[in-house]
């Protein structure tokens, strides 16, 4: 029997049994990946079982108290977040920039803000083209709404001078907790009148005057005299004092961190560090050391995570309106926005990013995957930051000098969903009240919208703060806002997770177009290394050298003394 006649049956059978485990091996690859993404696995799972927790819990119709304790597991993941936040901003951006010189972090801080402007008016492009065509504002909808009495009176002009005055904070320690904002307050202040009168007409006793004059609303009489000298002498002098209320503005410090102030502190604390060559080690290793520190808290607070996300999303679920009542009512509101947010984030994001570095953009929303549902859940750029850092560095291997620096910057100032958002809704509130806006106050609308959500602060439904802003600037009635509140938590955590990819893929445009840059520094790193092991190695030598003549001359010593 030849070799060929033996091993035909073999391999017939080989293929056989081949073909019965492919079950098994693909079952065995799926187990695999779910087992190398478990805390993605698990994330997707508590996301999936919040809603259905939420929309049966809702069959019970629970008190107020019963919602705020299947809420709380979620509130303790915010606050875990939250309170990672502070230290990670800070020593990511040292560790970060003290690695780089002072002129590519200047090139690198020029990429990141030219990015994040342009896609932030892309983005309000988008969702300005959308309301404009699919025109979501009816009149009826105002008329079967009950409107609150919202106001606000802050102004394009407030926002930009809030913006310049937290990038300087007077006081660093109180930029960790607290972030300055302009307000209004009624103040009342004393106003003199002098009132002349003929001399006959107030013959009178004072107390009479006095009782006259004061029953005047916010009128009182503070003084009365008589003069002979400069007033003819049948005129009498009444001096009247009133109380007048004005509006004046005034700066408070609100509860939050002023992230802006802490960048712009830490972006010069690092240059000037890494310029301190070896003086500046010492403090160069504690950032570092704080910073691994950090992302090991950031991972015991990602496997918490996903049973934060489930009752998390479970207690919104529960505090909704009736659902079918509100998609009645702004159903093709909610359609034009998510529409706009899925055509920045599905088309003109990758767009950029692969025209620019050439690559999938699948491939880093995938990598970004869990950084997105966090997002989803939290409704919070800065709560989902230290996540967006774990899956940038370790998922997709971004250069950590970039992430420390775009990361930090994108949470605070890029915004896209936000602006987006606050471009589409001034237009649908127009809609509503049948105003047609001039070409004029759309770019003033697409402008303002830009301003205020860089100031927007990366918390749950800032947007709705800084859409007083954006309705005041064109004269907009601010107290429609209350319309669109029913849907405000559900968009905010889209937008919110649109944020988070916008930062995503600027930070992989960025470290694309950084990439000689950080290359040139590595090699010159390697060669200082290298350079330094060279003018230790003389000495070295010479010890070595000794160290080998060291027996030759105890040798020689002892055939001396034979």
């Amino acid at each position: 029997m030849t070799d060929g006649e033996v091993c035909s049956p073999m391999m017939e059978n080989n293929h056989q049994i081949e073909e019965k485990t492919v079950p098994i091996s693909l079952a065995r690859k799926i187990l695999r990946w779910c087992r190398k993404n478990l805390l993605l696995v698990l994330t997707i799972a508590g996301v999936v079982l919040g809603v259905f927790l939420g929309f049966l819990l809702r069959l019970a119709q629970p008190s107020k108290d019963a919602i705020m304790l299947i809420s709380f597991p979620g509130e303790i993941l915010m606050r875990a977040l939250k309170m990672l936040i502070l230290p990670l901003i800070v020593s990511s951006l040292i560790v970060g920039l003290s690695a780089l010189d002072a002129k590519s972090s200047g090139r690198m801080g020029i990429r990141t803000l030219v990015y994040y402007f342009a896609t932030t008016f892309a983005a309000i492009i988008v969702g300005i083209i959308l309301v404009l065509c699919i025109h979501p504002g009816d009149p009826v909808l105002k008329d079967n709404t009950i409107v609150g009495s919202k106001s606000s009176k802050l102004t394009s002009l407030d926002a930009l001078l809030d913006l310049i005055r937290n990038i300087f904070p007077s006081n660093i320690v109180q930029a960790c907790f607290q972030h300055e904002k302009t307000a209004y307050k009624n103040v009342t202040i004393p106003k003199k009148q002098i009132i002349y009168v003929p001399l006959e007409d107030a013959n009178m006793t004072y107390n009479i005057l006095n009782s006259t004059l004061s029953s005047l609303a916010s009128i009182t009489v503070s003084n009365q005299t008589f003069t002979t000298t400069a007033l003819p002498e049948n005129m009498t002098k009444i001096i009247v004092e009133t109380m007048e209320t004005v509006e004046v503005r005034y700066f408070p410090y609100g509860d939050g961190i002023n992230v802006l102030g802490l960048i712009t502190f830490c972006v010069g604390f690092a240059i000037i560090l890494g310029q301190m060559g070896p003086e500046g080690q010492v403090m160069i290793k504690f950032f570092n050391i704080l910073n691994d520190i950090v992302m090991k808290l950031v991972v015991l607070v990602m496997w918490y995570s996903p049973v934060g996300i489930m009752f998390l999303i479970a207690g919104k679920v529960l505090e909704l309106e009736d659902p079918s009542e509100v998609g009645r009512r702004l159903g093709l509101y909610i359609i034009t926005v998510i529409t706009g947010l899925i055509i920045h984030a599905g088309v003109t994001l990758p767009l950029i990013y692969f025209v620019i570095c050439r690559k999938n953009p699948l491939r880093l929303f995938q990598g970004v995957f869990q950084a997105w549902l966090t997002a989803l859940a939290t409704a919070s750029s800065s709560a989902t930051l230290p996540v967006t850092f774990r899956c940038l560095e370790e998922n997709l291997g971004i250069d950590k000098r970039v992430t420390r620096f775009a990361l930090p910057v994108g949470a605070t100032i890029n915004m896209d969903g936000t602006a987006l958002y606050e471009a589409v809704a001034p237009i649908f509130i127009a809609q509503m009240n049948g105003i047609d806006l001039s070409f004029g106050q759309i770019v003033t609308i697409s402008l303002t919208a830009t301003c205020a959500s860089i100031g927007a602060a990366a918390i749950p439904s800032a947007g709705l703060v800084t859409m007083l802003m954006v309705l005041t600037s064109v004269g907009l009635p601010v107290e429609d806002i209350s319309i669109i509140l029913a849907v405000d938590w559900f968009l905010d955590r889209i937008r919110t997770s649109v944020n988070v990819l916008g930062d995503s893929y600027g930070a992989g445009v960025i470290a694309h177009l950084s990439r000689f840059e950080l290359a040139a520094m590595d090699h010159a790193h390697d060669y200082q290394i290298e350079l330094n092991m060279v003018e230790k190695e003389p000495h070295d030598l010479d010890k070595i050298t000794e160290d080998e003549n060291r027996p030759i001359r105890e040798e020689n010593n002892v055939c001396s003394k034979h």
